[in-house]
């Protein structure tokens, strides 16, 4: 039988969540606060999305504060660890996956100088049995709008090289994963909404890691996307002086280049064949 994960004292959320050593003691008043109407209607919310394989995150409602609603997520990770075992998923995919709430407090902490999580609404995927880290990468399944097809959005932490040995291993971790856990959802593609896939970027640096993951994806529907270069390169926002950025990488100076030249970035969304194939 699996061992009771709830209720769990604060240390034992913060190593789930690998949450870092600057963000400790924010994620400890979190959860040493009261637990009011905000935090109860929040977890009631991820209780109730548990196992619906969502396709958009939950966004914080209009009234619930952001402590109360990061105060939930918190104590809902051991919640959702412990279904996740009862799944049958082993303790390194949990703690890979889980591990990402801890990345989002840092991300906020380095894009905006101070403790918070300006991404709540993406961590409540990593609470709804539907995103996980296989490897390298994070693979969200769920329902493709509009045709109903069952589908895996590819997610890319920051975390690592983008090797094409590491994806194609990431790749067939995922196909194995979700054949084993949900053999009832038959997987009909997978696709990527990124920067990345924007061809200026290959084009500028058509023998990077980045190009070589971009070039895995057919069929790409660009729009401009003008922070998310910024966001992703630097971890900067849309209104920062590029000036003040470093330009000490081919990256950073390609990046720059083209908004120096008055010239937008755009994400592209892009497909691939699922199990999707190793690179040639």
């Amino acid at each position: 039988m699996t061992k009771q994960r709830h209720p769990e004292p604060p240390s034992a959320i913060l190593s789930l969540c690998a949450v870092n050593d600057e963000d400790q003691t924010g994620c400890t008043a979190l959860l040493l606060r009261p637990i009011d109407d905000g935090a109860r209607s929040t977890r009631d919310a991820l209780e109730a999305r548990w196992g619906t394989l969502p396709a958009e995150g939950l966004k914080r409602p209009a009234g619930v504060a952001a402590e109360a609603w990061q105060q939930a997520l918190l104590r809902f990770a051991p919640v959702a660890a412990g279904r996740m075992e009862l799944n049958d998923i082993s303790p390194t995919v949990i703690e890979a996956t889980l591990a990402d709430i801890g990345r989002q407090f840092e991300l906020h902490r380095r894009t905006h100088g101070r403790f918070g999580m300006a991404t709540d609404w993406w961590s409540t995927l990593h609470l709804s049995g539907s995103l996980y880290r296989l490897g390298r990468l994070q693979f969200h399944l769920h329902r493709e709008s509009g045709s109903g097809a069952w589908v895996v959005g590819i997610h890319i932490p920051e975390d690592g090289p983008l090797d094409a040995a590491s994806v194609d291993s990431s790749f067939a971790l995922a196909a194995a994963f979700f054949a084993k856990h949900f053999p009832e959802h038959p997987i009909e593609h997978a696709y990527c909404d990124s920067w990345l896939l924007d061809p200026y970027l290959s084009t500028g640096l058509p023998n990077s890691n980045m190009a070589r993951f971009a070039a895995r994806f057919s069929d790409v529907a660009l729009r401009d996307a003008p922070g998310d270069a910024l966001y992703f390169t630097f971890r900067a926002q849309a209104d920062i002086d590029v000036s003040t950025l470093p330009r000490e990488s081919s990256l950073q100076r390609l990046v720059l280049g083209r908004i120096d030249e008055d010239g937008i970035w755009q994400a592209g969304k892009g497909r691939a064949a699922w199990p999707v194939p190793a690179e040639r």
